[in-house]
């Protein structure tokens, strides 16, 4: 199987921005994921099977599992063991590739307690995607775990019939009429069995170790409270979705880290820059320290006039209590990117407009954080402005518009928020 050949370099290219830049006409993508200890083989999104790539690819490059980074081939390679080998070499020429370890230990042989998880999905009418999401979670190497799929605000039965014809007896199905991704959180949160609970959306595909991985970053520290992981697209098949991928950022890099008050990093805006720690699509806590919290603002989230926010402001206030927060990149989701440009603009708005109601509610929750949040206001606005302004003048139409509609969405931000909270009466407070 021949690999199409585009007027670009031979050699395959590390992203820094995730993915190739959109051209017109757009040409897709194949993403897949591949790991130097499995050579000249490639797996989909999800990691079932095996899959023939043709450049252009986006491959999610791995030693022993450990993930090196995200490297892009444009073209050049004669066959597909010839691109693999391009790929992994461009990988390893990565700075502290050759010294990344593999942080997992093998199934069967971990050097850490498994304790029991819960993992709530919550979904709002796209019961398909559900479908295959529910597929990659059942194929997860844990030895006890449940899965809570929480039904939000549906518009009629199909994803209860799914869930309670195709998966009866392997899952728990929830529903919660009240819209908003933190009702529906808060619902699944409230029945978790586990001591640990992950969450992530019905628009990923989960990798087979990405639990063992969130409970081995809790294994690292008693003190910490919150694990997030690593995100990467899962298709990159149209220009939206390569946008959004270009310009969401939503991969925090490669290397295992930890969050806290007591070690603050050398971030001005810490701990307020809670974007950098992850996202609510790959998030898990121990369930007993996220109840102690209150759980999620349900004046937050997609679903609610603040378009988000919730999964931020639970980071914050895990720090903010004097806990820890960890990244850890080895628990791996594939996320199925908007497609299409109207879905695309919905999405930037609400990424801004979370972020605006996150802070927000950082106030409310912790307002002895106020006089932090007044010394790093000037340096935010600045930061803000300037990668507004970068985004701006780039060369492409998408970075415009989507740094623009991001910006509106973070003015928007407190007013959908005050607004979500009258909505949800009793001052807008946890359920």
């Amino acid at each position: 199987m021949s690999i199409a050949r585009l007027p670009l370099p031979a050699a395959p290219r590390r992203s820094t921005t995730s993915a190739p830049r959109p051209r017109a006409p757009y040409t897709p993508v194949d993403v897949v994921d591949m790991d130097l200890a499995r050579p000249h083989e490639f797996r989909p999104p999800g990691g079932h099977g095996s899959v023939r790539p043709r450049a252009p690819v986006l491959a999610l490059v791995r030693r022993q599992g450990h993930p090196l980074g995200l490297v892009a081939a444009a073209g050049g390679a004669d066959s597909p063991a010839d691109l693999w080998l391009a790929l992994a070499d461009a990988a390893t020429r990565q700075p502290h590739a050759d010294g990344a370890p593999d942080r997992r230990p093998a199934s069967g042989e971990r050097s850490f307690a498994t304790p029991p998880a819960s993992v709530i999905v919550a979904t709002h009418n796209r019961p398909e995607m559900l479908r295959q999401c529910l597929d990659t979670l059942l194929r997860t190497e844990y030895p006890w775990f449940e899965v809570i799929v929480v039904d939000n605000a549906p518009a009629d039965d199909a994803t209860a019939r799914l869930v309670l014809g195709s998966y009866r007896h392997r899952l728990r199905y929830l529903r919660e009429p009240r819209p908003g991704l933190a009702h529906a959180h808060n619902r699944g949160l409230a029945a978790a069995r586990g001591h640990i609970a992950a969450f992530t959306d019905d628009d990923t595909l989960v990798d087979p170790h990405w639990l063992p991985a969130l409970v081995e970053g809790f294994a690292r520290d008693p003190g910490t409270t919150c694990v997030t992981g690593l995100i990467v697209p899962a298709e990159l098949r149209t220009a939206a979705q390569n946008a959004l991928e270009r310009h969401g950022q939503f991969a925090k890099g490669y290397e295992f880290r930890t969050f806290s008050l007591r070690h603050p990093p050398d971030d001005p805006l810490f701990p307020f820059t809670a974007g950098r720690f992850g996202s609510g699509t790959n998030m898990a806590f121990r369930v007993d320290a996220l109840r102690a919290l209150g759980g999620f603002d349900p004046a937050t989230g997609v679903g609610t006039p603040a378009h988000g926010g919730d999964d931020l402001l639970a980071f914050f206030r895990v720090l903010a209590a004097g806990q820890t927060l960890a990244y850890q990149p080895d628990a791996v989701v594939w996320h199925r990117h908007r497609r299409t440009r109207d879905a695309l603009d919905g999405q930037a708005f609400g990424y801004g407009a979370g972020l605006g109601a996150y802070l927000t509610a950082a106030l409310v929750h912790e307002p002895r954080m106020l006089p932090a949040l007044l010394r790093a206001l000037p340096r935010g606005v600045l930061l803000a402005l300037t990668r507004t302004h970068d985004r701006m003048a780039e060369d492409t139409v998408w970075s415009r518009r989507l740094a623009l509609l991001e910006l509106r969405g973070l003015l928007y931000g407190p007013f959908g928020y005050l607004r979500s909270r009258r909505l949800n009466g009793a001052g807008g407070g946890p359920d």
